[in-house]
């Protein structure tokens, strides 16, 4: 079978192919239209539809071939390197007029042709006048992030480099956009750093059930475009593939990113015993595929929770934390 002739929808949550791009197009008006996530030649990921301009095209009456693998890239192609292991920061290397975004607060060193920035909102809407910038802000202010974000620009005539740091123990991972269908919805804190062109906007849980106890709250992080975003992750990162229908539970602050293909929800844990002494919460997160996950081994919430119990005054821990008397040691001294 042709590669012309691979091409896979979703409906619900199983996947109807393989097909011709003619099929596709017949077959999209009952999946969901643009709407829906299809799979096929020059796409690595499951993708919406109207992040597909030959689909678009196809839908719109001007049928066409798919769009090349080598498209024209919007955003600018950077060049990175990670080092560390648990405290990892990234390297960017920028061509003269190249430029990064990143966090306030996120840059760790650069070189003297590096010109930084603080940028009111989101740098990719500054186009748009006063009030364009006051909603980017606005809406930066709604994911708990600073009203302001940073752009370092190579202003001289060669390379020069500029780092960003890990903000806690964990990992740095990079996301190429433009394979990924160009979007991806992470957890409000999980941006670092990425190449001019992204878009950071934000994504809202539509059950009111996953706003209120999904651990991520009602808003996440949306990333478009089709460069580079390098996000952070605590602890060890897991990376996992949902088949059409696959589910996978798990903690609700242990979710890092998802691309827009997997559902999102929670699950009540069960039982009283399970409910009061699992250590769990109660309610796992749900995800449903098909899509890519990202999972974190420790979120900052759990980190710094542990840190103030174990802090003198603030928690649980105290002197004698190396007692054998433990906790009882701890009461009878007074701590």
């Amino acid at each position: 079978m042709s590669s012309a002739s691979q091409w896979y929808v979703a409906r619900g949550s199983q996947s109807v192919g393989p097909m011709s791009f003619e099929q596709l197009i017949a077959q999209l008006p009952g999946a969901g239209g643009l709407e829906a996530f299809v799979y096929g030649p020059g796409l690595a990921e499951w993708t919406k539809a109207r992040h597909v301009g030959a689909i678009v095209q196809a839908m719109s009456g001007q049928a066409g071939p798919p769009r090349p693998p080598g498209a024209p890239r919007q955003a600018d192609e950077i060049d990175y390197e990670i080092f560390g292991s648990e405290m990892q920061y990234v390297e960017v290397t920028l061509d003269p007029n190249e430029m990064v975004i990143a966090e306030a607060g996120a840059m760790m060193y650069m070189d003297p042709d590096i010109k930084m920035e603080a940028v009111f909102g989101d740098p990719s809407k500054q186009g748009g006048g006063f009030w364009g910038k006051v909603v980017s802000a606005g809406k930066r202010a709604l994911t708990g992030e600073s009203l302001f974000m940073t752009t370092f620009t190579n202003a001289g005539g060669g390379r020069a480099k500029v780092a960003f740091a890990s903000p806690y123990p964990g990992k740095v991972i990079p996301m190429h956009l433009d394979q990924l269908g160009g979007e991806l919805i992470c957890q409000k804190d999980a941006f670092l750093c990425g190449a001019r062109g992204i878009q950071i906007g934000i994504a809202f849980q539509k059950k009111i059930g996953v706003g209120l106890f999904g651990g991520e709250g009602f808003i996440m992080q949306r990333l478009t475009g089709d460069g580079i975003a390098l996000v952070h992750a605590g602890g060890t990162m897991m990376e996992r593939t949902l088949r059409p229908g696959e589910m996978l539970k798990l903690d609700t602050g242990c979710l890092v990113a998802v691309v827009p293909s997997v559902k999102y929800d929670i699950q009540f844990v069960g039982g009283i015993k399970n409910t009061l002494f699992g250590g769990e919460g109660l309610f796992f997160a749900t995800l449903t595929g098909p899509g890519r996950v990202w999972c974190q081994s420790i979120p900052f919430s759990r980190l710094a929770g542990r840190i103030v119990a174990a802090a003198p005054g603030l928690g649980s821990g105290g002197k004698g934390e190396g007692s054998v008397l433990g906790g009882l040691g701890r009461m009878l001294s007074g701590d």
